[in-house]
């Protein structure tokens, strides 16, 4: 079950088609989508009709596939189409009916909870960090010869101190270190050499600055040595399947985690042909899975922040239509953290090379922010705070 955000009768269109919709009732139904619209999928026929009578009998809609009222197919997906009004009452209705319709009708209700919420705390070790009442502002330091964009530029360890505490000042939130590179066709890189790069400026960064700091990796040996020498969260690409073993790590130190939706891994996400039916489906369900997997680990659900995982293993169309229906993530009720800065995709868009990219990093940083965005991941602290400032005194007036 999802969210779909809706935002021109075209998109509308597509949606009632790929469930299959009856072509003679699709325009009709159209002009009935403009306001909250949640995707139920796979529902047994018999379902789908008391659903559907349900909402008709309060104003509302259920679109379902055609041959669903005479169930000649076994199953269909149905989009519930009404104003808040109207879906409040018809969770109340189908409580109250049998075939599961009463579980249907919970998470209904929880998505709907999750979509209004807009505070969160984030409890790390050494203090609570409140999400939502602004948008804060990660700072990426990698101490990466062969990272995308800024790839050996930080060579020594103070070269690095120098450029986070230069972040500090622009006003960065979370420091967010990495020592191995994510780049598209990238290899791993050794443990040992991981944690060469990544230990020693987080003992330096300890000692020089106040805010949290974060660790960018998927190894849990690098997860565990960095929370010990005072890293307070954990920012892990591979949503903690590159090694099972990091969720023991953050279960253990109670620190907040961030997991990206990711197909493959860098090396391999670009290859082969890049299809989605639906990208903002296959992320929101792939989040749901791991946040499960996290739970059930002993990871405070609280704690969990998404990454939609911008640029890996999307095409430029699929990061743009990420970022338009970034409000789809809400309905999993967590903080959302996007990456955006100066990724291929904005190259694409502006023809410049990485090292220009900055205005179009604004923008999509600007449209992320405004599409339910919580955390930006960024090179360009100082000019995106400004960004990011401007942006929130127009979504939060």
């Amino acid at each position: 079950m999802r969210y779909l955000h809706i935002t021109t009768p075209l998109e509308a269109k597509e949606e009632l088609v790929r469930i299959g919709a009856d072509p003679y009732g699709v325009e009709s139904m159209i002009p009935k989508m403009e306001n909250l619209n949640i995707l139920v999928e796979g529902v047994a026929c018999k379902v789908a009709n008391i659903m559907k009578q349900e909402m008709l009998s309060i104003g509302g809609d259920v679109a379902v596939a055609r041959g669903t009222v005479g169930c000649t197919i076994s199953e269909t997906d149905a989009i519930v189409m009404g104003n808040s009004k109207q879906i409040r009452r018809f969770i109340d209705k189908i409580s109250m009916q049998p075939f599961k319709l009463k579980a249907i009708a919970t998470e209904i209700e929880n998505t709907i909870r999750n979509l209004n919420r807009g505070n969160f705390i984030l409890k790390t070790p050494e203090r609570e960090i409140p999400v939502g009442e602004r948008t804060l502002i990660m700072g990426i330091i990698n101490m990466t010869p062969d990272s995308f964009s800024d790839g050996g530029r930080l060579g020594t360890v103070q070269e690095a101190v120098d450029r986070a505490l230069e972040m500090v000042q622009e006003g960065a939130d979370i420091l967010d270190i990495g020592g191995e590179s994510s780049r598209p066709y990238s290899d791993s890189v050794p443990l040992d050499e991981e944690l060469k790069r990544v230990i020693p400026l987080i003992r330096e960064l300890k000692r020089n600055t106040k805010i949290p700091l974060s660790i960018d990796t998927t190894k849990a040996e690098v997860a565990r040595e960095a929370v010990e020498m005072g890293v307070e969260m954990i920012n892990d690409i591979s949503a903690m399947r590159n090694d099972q073993t990091i969720s023991r790590v953050i279960a253990r130190y109670k620190v907040p985690v961030v997991l990206m939706h990711m197909r493959g891994t860098p090396k391999t996400m670009q290859e082969g042909t890049i299809t989605y039916d639906s990208v903002t489906g296959e992320i929101t369900q792939f989040l749901k899975e791991r946040m499960d997997e996290a739970e059930s680990a002993g990871i405070d659900r609280e704690n969990i922040i998404v990454d939609p995982g911008i640029g890996f293993g999307k095409r430029t169309i699929d990061n743009t239509r990420i970022i338009k229906h970034l409000k789809e993530l809400k309905s999993l009720g967590r903080p959302i953290l996007i990456g955006v800065s100066r990724k291929r995709f904005i190259g694409d868009i502006t023809n410049k090379g990485t090292d220009d990219r900055l205005d179009g990093t604004a923008a999509a940083v600007t449209a992320a922010i405004m599409n339910g965005a919580n955390i930006v991941r960024v090179h360009d602290v100082g000019f995106m705070k400004g960004v990011s400032r401007v942006a929130d005194s127009i979504l939060r007036d």
